[in-house]
């Protein structure tokens, strides 16, 4: 949702308690001066080996790689000279590939060079590495070699060329081993899938290890999500430590288990599904608590609230309810007062889809509006609001109790000014900057002031609620505020990046009628030129010409060429009066009308194909 840090701290580096900054601090990977850093003792008892006995990247041989690299991206990107230049590098690379793989230059050139790599020579590169895995796995660079090789199987596996150039492979390395065989060597290249393969298999052998370990986890979840079948978004988080806790709870083996759960979730959903019960089941059965479920301290917890907050994302609307009732239920206020807990609150709100679910929750939530507003977690009631939304029930009672919220609820001449309120997320008093008494009456609201002041700075949260508010089934109240407001404060709302969506909301929601839509957009003549040359105005005005009449499109047209020049000089005006077809519209109108015609006509017809 855009909500930024979920800390209450200063979102940057932290270093973990205890300890210092330098060289040689605790936790930070570099021995102190004067002494060794020690092999890393495995849980099986066998010991890496000491850093010096691995190869070490030579400066003559980064600069070869660097030229290399260089030069394959400047070569044609077809051809047998590619694909010659190509086999070549990657050749060379083999007899270097963990002395590249460890270091932090050649591991990014190596990254590279595997997303150019075909079947065979990945391959090899592959096999020169696997002796090594669990260095390489677990190493700071290496990591993310293991991980581009990993994430090339899509693209080579997936294509028909490559399959049958692994068919011509296979009958030459039956030739190769043929002739090994008679010069007296060993051994044969193994394909990508039975290397894929050997690597999970010796990741299972030693599960825990690689989930907890810094590096050695984002292997894991590779794994996952390419055995899976489904390649996520890239994961951003990257802890700085592991914790020695079971593997539900520890910061890092945790982000393994929330990946397994969106892969399963997608491909074998009873597996998903087991996998969530078993979480729910192990940490209900931990640390009992005094105000109810053991499940609500670790819904507090920054580590087991975020994989809670997948649990409740998979999870069907059954197993939501059974988890509502059994450790949630009369604990949703407490939840949504917490720094960390509100998240997973809002996960579970965003996955109502049942009125059976959303009634107990909104009868739960929906007295403490206003309190959750002032502890500073809109979030939680933005997701309440798109629940009631999405499932459809509740939508007038929920808006009245914004309006409470607000306090533009009573007297009723406030209420016009909701959507000011809504999308800076301010009460009435503080947006305007009144001074009433305690128990006084609350003064009318006052059209003149409202016109005289700017529109403030739509906030994210502020610009989501009223997206949802748009789609409720009657979004009335919302648009007479809209339309209340002056023309330079829709601009600003159109020109804001979060504010424009709310334009968009206007424009595409089935709730508001043409002749709605029309009598808020209306507003917005005069402002049209000022519209095109901004970068989310742009595009909000495209938006708006996509669906105008002709007559709407020919005022618009008419308003912007009188600034014709104007347009054309800036950034984002000249794509604008490009989309108008400006230049025809000034010298040729007849033509422009005829096209602009055609163009209302084929909309028409493929509307009616969609709607048939």
């Amino acid at each position: 949702m855009g909500l930024g840090p979920r800390s209450p701290h200063k979102a940057g580096r932290r270093l973990p308690a205890g300890s210092k900054r330098g060289r040689g601090a605790k936790g930070s990977g570099r021995a102190p001066p004067g002494r060794r850093q020690q092999p890393r003792q495995f849980p099986d008892g066998r010991s890496e080996p000491a850093l010096d006995a691995y190869p070490h990247l030579s400066p003559e041989a980064l600069g070869y790689f660097r030229r290399a690299l260089s030069a394959l991206k400047e070569a044609p990107e077809t051809g047998e000279e590619r694909e010659l230049m190509v086999n070549n590098i990657l050749k060379e690379v083999e007899s270097q590939a963990l002395a590249l793989a460890t270091n932090r230059t050649g591991s990014e050139m190596l990254q590279e060079l595997l997303g150019f790599s075909p079947l065979k020579p990945l391959c090899r590169v592959w096999a020169a590495l696997r002796p090594n895995f669990r260095f390489v796995a677990c190493h700071r660079c290496g990591v993310h070699v293991m991980q581009s090789a990993l994430l090339q199987l899509p693209r080579l596996l997936g294509s028909p060329a490559e399959k049958e150039e692994e068919e011509e492979e296979v009958e030459e390395e039956e030739e190769e081993e043929e002739e090994a065989a008679a010069a007296g060597k060993a051994g044969t290249l193994e394909t990508l899938e039975e290397l894929v393969l050997g690597l999970a298999a010796e990741v299972c052998d030693d599960f825990l290890f690689y989930c907890g370990d810094t590096h050695g986890s984002f292997v894991v979840r590779t794994l996952l999500q390419v055995l899976g079948g489904a390649l996520l978004e890239s994961d951003r988080a990257k802890p700085r430590g592991s914790q020695s806790s079971v593997f539900i709870t520890d910061k890092i083996s945790s982000f393994c288990l929330q990946v397994a759960l969106q892969i399963l979730h997608r491909k074998l959903p009873q597996c998903c599904a087991r996998l969530c019960n078993a979480v729910i089941g192990y940490l209900s059965t931990r640390n009992s608590s005094a105000d109810g479920s053991p499940l609500l301290l670790f819904l507090r917890d920054q580590t087991s609230s975020r994989l809670l907050e997948q649990v409740l994302l998979v999870s069907d609307p059954p197993r939501l309810q059974s988890l509502f009732k059994d450790h949630l239920q009369g604990q949703l206020q407490t939840l949504a007062a917490h720094p960390i807990a509100n998240f997973p609150l809002q996960r579970l709100l965003d996955a109502v889809t049942t009125p059976e679910l959303l009634s107990p929750v909104f009868e739960e939530l929906s007295p403490a509006l206003e309190a959750i507003l002032a502890q500073g977690h809109p979030g939680v009631v933005v997701a309440l609001v798109g629940a009631c939304r999405r499932v459809g029930a509740h939508q007038a009672k929920v808006l009245q109790l914004l309006l409470e919220a607000f306090h533009c609820a009573e007297p009723a001449s406030r209420q016009v000014a909701c959507v000011p309120l809504f999308a800076t997320l301010m009460a009435y008093e503080v947006y305007y900057g009144l001074m009433e008494e305690e128990g006084s009456e609350p003064a009318e609201h006052q059209e003149e002031v409202a016109a005289a002041r700017a529109l403030g700075e739509v906030t994210v949260l502020g610009s989501l609620l009223l997206q949802h508010l748009l789609h409720f089934s009657n979004p009335g109240l919302i648009l007479r505020s809209l339309s209340a407001l002056t023309g330079p404060q829709l601009l600003a709302l159109a020109q804001s990046p979060a504010g424009s969506h709310v334009l968009d909301a206007i424009l595409t929601s089935p709730s508001v009628s043409r002749k709605q839509r029309r009598r808020v957009l209306q507003t917005l003549k005069g402002q049209y030129v000022a519209l095109a040359c901004s970068r989310h105005g742009s595009r909000v005005l495209d938006a708006i010409w996509s669906g105008a009449a002709l007559g709407a499109r020919k005022e618009i047209a008419a308003e912007l060429g009188e600034q014709n020049q104007e347009l054309i000089r800036d950034p984002f005006g000249h794509h604008v009066a490009r989309n108008v077809a400006l230049t025809t519209f000034l010298k040729r109108r007849e033509a422009w009308e005829q096209q602009q015609s055609a163009v209302a006509k084929r909309r028409r017809a493929l509307n009616s194909i969609l709607e048939d």
